[in-house]
């Protein structure tokens, strides 16, 4: 029989460096991580060192680089995974999205609602931001239905992005949530 999880007791906090072994342990797959990571592979940490060097301080406390947020999802003490909030406009009122579960065991199970409703919470509430986006492999419908039920909507876009990895055919869908979106829907 599984255990109820209660998923109310998860929890986003910055990034520290003891975190990245969970990020090097979940891309250890390269062709999966490249698939993850499409649009910025040549530029996004994949290593400890890299993410120490990336995020933290000498300190290990989380500090903000080009306007990079990493955030990490806490279950019971342990890393469930990692999100990464960064704003795109210099007046610092729309942030992109992009998260991952890096425990295998956690996936299907609703920890990546919960902790985008955990990071829309802080980005609208908190840093009171107007309008939050994130792309979407048109080809991984979970991550898709997950992000329609937190109340994202797709937005139209002309110019697809299409990227060939491996062999396939990855098309990005654009999605968006506004400030008004997210309060009328509380």
């Amino acid at each position: 029989m599984q255990t109820k999880i209660d998923l109310k007791k998860l929890r986003l906090r910055p990034y520290k460096k003891c975190d990245a072994k969970f990020i090097v342990k979940w891309s250890k797959d390269e062709v999966a991580f490249r698939k993850w990571c499409s649009d910025r592979w040549q530029t996004y940490p994949i290593t400890a060192e890299d993410m120490n060097r990336k995020y933290c301080d000498n300190n290990g406390d989380c500090i903000d680089e080009d306007n990079f947020y990493p955030m990490t999802l806490i279950d019971n003490n342990t890393v469930a995974g990692h999100l990464i909030l960064r704003f795109t406009d210099k007046e610092r009122t729309i942030l992109r999205f992009g998260f991952v579960i890096t425990d295998n065991s956690k996936r299907g199970l609703g920890y990546g609602k919960e902790m985008l409703s955990l990071a829309l919470k802080y980005s609208f509430e908190i840093l009171k931001v107007n309008k939050i986006t994130l792309g979407v492999f048109d080809n991984n419908l979970a991550a898709y239905h997950c992000y329609k039920s937190v109340g994202f909507k797709e937005i139209e876009n002309e110019n697809k992005e299409e990227n060939c990895f491996c062999g396939e055919i990855w098309s990005v869908s654009e999605m968006e949530m506004t400030k008004d979106d997210y309060f009328n829907k509380r």
